[in-house]
């Protein structure tokens, strides 16, 4: 049950805005804000948000060189920016989700090859960072699929 919108011209048509991408962009955005968040803290050094870590993984992620913390930060607005755009209906939600792919690339790439303190380390810590990689991918794939559809412009 696909509906279309004519513009003011009546010459083109353009599917209404299916009720999942709503589910997905509010839950993306909301999922890529706490990312936002992490990183605008981090980078701010904000003494409340990071008073739980410990001093040696404060020097680990206070030491990040600049293409690590670009990378991180690509990766992290990327993501927010696409799924923002996502809601807004916008093809270019592929481009950021793209571009965050791309930061997160990088991140891992110094995550895996840095020495980072044994607490950073744990099972749970890589567990969550496939789940960013999948979370990204699903939404690459996601937006393709809506662009492919029409909805996305």
């Amino acid at each position: 049950m696909s509906e279309t919108v004519e513009n003011v011209t009546g010459s083109d048509s353009r599917p209404s805005t299916p009720w999942h991408l709503w589910v997905v962009g509010i839950i993306a955005t909301l999922w890529n804000s706490g990312g936002a968040l992490d990183y605008t803290m981090t980078q701010t050094r904000n003494t409340s948000y990071m008073s739980s870590f410990t001093q040696e993984q404060l020097d680990y992620f206070y030491a990040f060189p600049a293409w690590a913390d670009a990378a991180w930060a690509l990766g992290v607005w990327g993501a927010f920016i696409g799924s923002l755009l996502l809601l807004l209906r916008s093809r270019y939600a592929i481009i950021a989700f793209g571009l965050s792919l791309l930061g997160l690339l990088g991140s891992s790439i110094y995550q895996m090859t840095t020495d980072m303190p044994a607490s950073l380390s744990t099972p749970g810590i890589w567990i969550f960072t496939v789940v960013i990689w999948l979370s990204i991918i699903l939404l690459i794939w996601y937006a393709r699929m809506m662009t492919t559809k029409g909805v996305l412009r």
